[in-house]
């Protein structure tokens, strides 16, 4: 579609439907002492509204942008600005490059740390919309949940809420298993109800696939956007957003709730790139919520100097205790895998659990020991970050459909299967921090029908990682014994 601008500044277009919708949206004033308003594509406003991209992202025509920057509708800016990426924030000289420009001609700089979203160099423009906010029309009624929380989650729930009205910053530090994502419901209705938009964000796209589903039905009524690579809903413009962290790059000043779930996760947790663009997508007046079971020792500190705003809940929501890890030892477990044999403890506790047809997830500590140890559990397919089916078999393992997977810590969270039993191979390993110790503990006994089960710590040695975790879950379930936040 193409805008004409007469002389007088007035919309003319070669469509009859979209000269229906400019009429429309701008009506003319036909009055000698006002001056005519300028009309904009709705359906632009809608495609751009809270983001900011590239040329190659945005299905209209430069003179159609162009146009609508001289009204005022659109906005652009340079990729690259006094060794500033604009989109990913990165400043590290190492991470950008000069080559010679075939679109200025001249030696232009581009930025390798986002190079996989598009190129984006000192002569590339990145558009974003100032017009007029779009209207969501969020209906009287958003949510359908009739679900009950517990003393802990309605106590977390109600300050939840709280902070998203009045634009604070909360830390919500809850127990793998205790009910994060409906803490959050009461919070989300009130925000859409408000007039506020709201993002979910997660490093991991597992947590996304996981959150989309429960926020849609919890949510029938409004439009739910799930954002990761490769996602369908990458254009959809809703009042609801669960995305992965680095699909936020595209977004600037946004959302007037930012969600950030599983705060202390790689990524996240080691990327400032991806704090940028978490600052960016928000707007400055925006709430703030991070929710963890393990949060960091900075942020741990912050709340208690009284820095950081918290509620805690160290129950889950069955009113059960998490089920604390076993440490077995099971020799050289890293040896025995190379000379095609599988560490007897460990083949005696996935043979007791094939036989029980219990579900089980086997982690690893590389992808390179899994690989290797792979065709010794026969009928148990693998999963990484970049497998072309991790989905599709997280899935069936979910169903049924499989009994186990062999993993990496990708796995660690955003996973919730019943009956579900989790040993970790060689948990002395230091990609096995504390944190994602407990995150892996944290898989099993998450259902209220079945809120028990095994998980054990197979090691060569145990690790400063392994006793921790384990006194983690212990003072976790002690502080809900305390709180009376456990039956028995």
């Amino acid at each position: 579609m193409k805008i004409l601008l007469d002389e007088k500044g007035i919309c003319h277009n070669t469509s009859n439907s979209l000269k229906k919708e400019v009429e429309h949206v701008n009506p003319i004033s036909h009055s000698p002492l006002s001056i005519p308003q300028q009309a904009y594509s709705t359906e632009l406003q809608h495609h751009l509204f809270g983001r900011q991209l590239l040329a190659a992202e945005i299905p209209f025509s430069l003179d159609v942008l162009e146009t609508h920057i001289e009204q005022g509708y659109v906005a652009k800016t340079f990729g690259i600005e006094l060794d500033h990426c604009i989109r990913c924030g990165n400043q590290d000289k190492q991470l950008f490059y000069t080559f010679p420009c075939a679109i200025c001609r001249q030696l232009c700089t581009y930025c390798r740390s986002c190079i996989m979203m598009g190129r984006v160099s000192e002569c590339t423009p990145l558009y974003t919309w100032t017009g007029p906010a779009y209207d969501f029309h969020v209906p009287k009624s958003v949510m359908n949940w009739s679900g009950t929380l517990s003393e802990g989650q309605q106590t977390a729930s109600d300050r939840v809420k709280q902070v998203i009205l009045h634009q604070e910053e909360l830390l919500v530090w809850a127990v793998c298993g205790a009910g994060k994502t409906e803490v959050l419901f009461a919070g989300i209705e009130a925000g859409l109800l408000a007039g506020k938009r709201i993002c979910i964000a997660t490093p991991r796209t597992d947590v996304v696939l996981e959150l989309a589903p429960r926020l849609k039905k919890a949510f029938p009524f409004i439009e739910v956007a799930a954002l990761y690579g490769g996602s369908d809903d990458r254009h959809k413009l809703a009042p609801l957003t669960v995305a992965t962290i680095h699909q936020l790059f595209r977004f600037k000043e946004a959302f007037d709730a930012m969600i950030i779930d599983e705060v202390d996760a790689f990524p996240y947790s080691m990327d400032p790139s991806l704090h940028y663009a978490v600052q960016k997508a928000k707007k400055q007046t925006a709430a703030t919520i991070y929710l963890t079971a393990t949060p960091s020792r900075q942020m741990k500190k912050q709340y208690r100097s009284g820095k950081l705003q918290a509620v805690t809940i160290p129950a889950r929501y069955h009113r059960q205790p998490i089920p604390v890890p076993e440490m077995k030892w099971c020799g050289n477990w890293a040896k025995q895998f190379q000379q095609k044999k599988i560490p007897r403890p460990v083949q005696a506790w996935v043979n007791e659990r094939l036989q029980s047809k219990t579900p089980i997830l086997l982690f690893f500590p590389s992808i390179a020991v899994m690989e290797t140890a792979r065709p010794l559990f026969q009928n148990l397919p693998a999963v990484y970050a970049e497998h072309p089916s991790r989905k599709e078999r997280v899935q069936a393992l979910r169903d049924g459909e499989l009994q186990g997977l062999l993993t990496t810590t990708i796995l660690e969270r955003g996973v919730t299967i019943e009956r579900l039993e989790v040993a970790v191979i060689g948990a002395e390993h230091e990609v096995f921090t504390e944190s994602a110790l407990v995150q892996i503990a944290g898989r099993v006994g998450r259902s209220f029908a079945y809120p028990t089960g095994s998980i054990t710590f197979f090691h060569y040695g145990k690790s400063k990682a392994m006793v921790e975790a384990i006194r983690h879950i212990t003072s976790m379930n002690e502080e809900a014994r305390k709180r009376g936040l456990l039956d028995g």
